[in-house]
Parts: structure tokens; C-alpha cells; sequence
């Protein structure tokens, strides 16, 4: 089970960097990346149950911070973040691109749509939270942000969020071997530096679209801590599910899957992940209703 602190943290000091290899995940523009962003819905299933949940510390301090309870979940993919919020209280809707996970959210309890954020018609209806976890990557960032804008009630919170990955140093570079030896040709290996320092570029992307919509106070940036303790099976369950696995032939697949096995059963069956959840956020000019 994770382990999560009650309050924001500064992350642990970064590992020093490895060797440059490969350009880090966040290179680009990945919102046109369209066939990666819709590679997700294969096995919604599968993405819902190893996919790491938010710090309940980060969902109830949204909503907190924010005027009311209505909440918009913006690419809420199969609703993990999307239940959180309902059982914090908000009252939600998500949108979401993929039918496949939209399906799996309405059977979850979330009233789902299906569009792209920056196409759904919301039909007049005003919000006083927009949240997106783990997907604003895959929105246009200025685009986006005038959605958003154009939903939130005056006083209303923007925040979009990630979990980012934190190993220990030596398990980094552990993992970063792995890709490096079974998939030498894939465009970048996401253990190759410090994850979080790869994540920078979003967190950068999403502050200046925040900022481009003209429409809210200054970006903030809210961080948390914790840890979960994976084994191997569970660790297993996640590795397909991200986007640079979720596009493998299934021979490659299998060849990462039983290296990730051997390295996690050398240690005993077990590791502990590190992670650092970090929000971007804003609030909608104008006073609250």
C-alpha cells in the first residue's frame, strides 16, 4: 500500500544524472502525439488497477481551495482521480477522448463525455474546479487553459497534476540498463535521468499556457512526497499501461517484462518506488461568485 505524508514536501534530492541517452519523455509537442495519447484505452481494465492513485492530501486541498464542489475532470481517463474527488466530496463530471475509458469510468461512477477537452462543448455549465491528472501533457497547453477559463467560475481552481517517479539511485539505473539493453532503438528511455527533471518541461509548458490564456492569477506549484512498495507481480501490472510500453509487439513487451521480473526477484521480490506528485495551479480571475 502507499505510504503518502498529510502535507506538501519538497522531493528528495535527485540522483546525479546518468549518461545522456536518449531524449526524456517530455520532448516535443505530446499533445499532437495522438496515437500515443489513445494507446491507453487497450486495456482500461488493466490501467485502472496498476496505475498509481494521488495523494488524498493534494485532492481534498483542491478542493479546499476552491469555491465550491463541482469538479470537471478533464481527460479523466478510466476515473481514478475523478473517484478520489467524489469520495473527498465533489460533486464530478469527467471528459474524456476515448470511449474505451470513458465506458470505464461511467461503470465506475463517474458521468462521463466523450470528446477532447479543448473541443467539449460544456452547454453552459460553469465549474469551480477543472483538475487533470496525468493528462494535461496530451491537451494543447494555451488551448486548454481557455477552456478552462471559459468553465471555472470567477474564483474557480485550474489544476492539473502528475505522479512522477523517484527511485533510489541504483534502482534508476537499474531500470534505465534494462531499456537500454531491450529496447536499444526505442526513442527515449524514461529512467535515462532523474524523472521529475524530465517532467520539468510540462510543468514549464503548463504555467506559460496558464499564463498565454490571460485569464488567471500567477501559476503556483504545490509538491508531494511518498512512497509505495511494489512486487514484482504488481510491478509486472504497471510497466504496460504507460505510453512508451503501451505501443510494444507483444515479443518486445515480454522481453522488458521479464527483465523488470529478474532484476525485482534478485531483490527479493519487492522494491520501494519513490514518487513526487507535483501540481500546477491557478485560479480564474474575477471575484467568486
Amino acid at each position: 500500500m502507499p505510504t503518502i505524508p498529510s502535507g506538501p514536501l519538497d522531493p528528495a534530492p535527485s540522483a546525479p544524472a546518468a549518461p545522456a541517452r536518449r531524449p526524456g519523455p517530455a520532448a516535443g509537442e505530446p499533445h499532437r502525439q495522438r496515437q500515443m495519447a489513445e494507446s491507453f484505452g487497450g486495456d482500461p481494465e488493466a490501467y485502472d488497477r496498476a496505475r498509481p492513485r494521488y495523494p488524498s492530501a493534494l485532492i481534498e486541498r483542491i478542493l479546499a481551495a476552491s469555491p465550491g464542489s463541482a469538479v470537471l475532470v478533464a481527460g479523466c481517463g478510466t476515473g481514478i482521480d475523478a473517484r478520489q474527488f467524489q469520495a473527498a466530496g465533489g460533486r464530478v463530471l469527467g471528459v474524456e477522448p476515448d470511449e474505451r475509458m470513458a465506458s470505464f469510468a461511467r461503470r465506475s461512477g463517474v458521468d462521463t463525455e466523450v470528446a477532447t477537452f479543448e473541443a467539449w462543448d460544456p452547454g453552459g455549465r460553469t465549474f469551480d474546479v477543472v483538475a487533470t491528472g496525468q493528462a494535461w501533457h496530451w491537451v494543447d497547453p494555451v488551448a486548454g487553459a481557455a477552456q478552462a477559463a471559459r468553465v471555472l467560475r470567477p474564483g474557480g481552481r485550474l489544476a492539473v497534476y502528475w505522479n512522477t517517479f523517484r527511485p533510489a539511485p541504483d534502482l534508476g539505473e537499474a531500470f534505465a540498463a534494462i531499456c537500454d539493453r531491450v529496447l536499444p532503438d526505442a526513442p527515449f528511455n524514461a529512467w535515462s535521468a532523474p524523472v521529475l527533471s524530465g517532467y520539468s518541461r510540462l510543468l514549464t509548458r503548463a504555467a506559460d499556457g496558464i499564463r498565454a490564456a490571460a485569464a488567471f492569477g500567477e501559476p503556483e506549484e504545490w509538491r508531494y512526497g511518498w512512497t509505495r512498495v511494489y512486487t514484482t507481480a504488481e510491478w509486472l501490472d504497471q510497466v504496460p499501461t504507460h505510453g512508451d510500453k503501451t505501443r510494444l509487439p507483444p515479443a518486445r513487451l515480454a522481453a522488458v517484462l521479464a527483465a523488470f521480473a529478474d532484476l525485482i526477484d534478485g531483490m527479493g521480490g519487492a522494491f520501494t518506488m519513490g514518487y513526487t506528485t507535483v501540481a500546477v495551479t491557478a485560479v480564474r480571475a474575477g471575484a467568486p461568485d
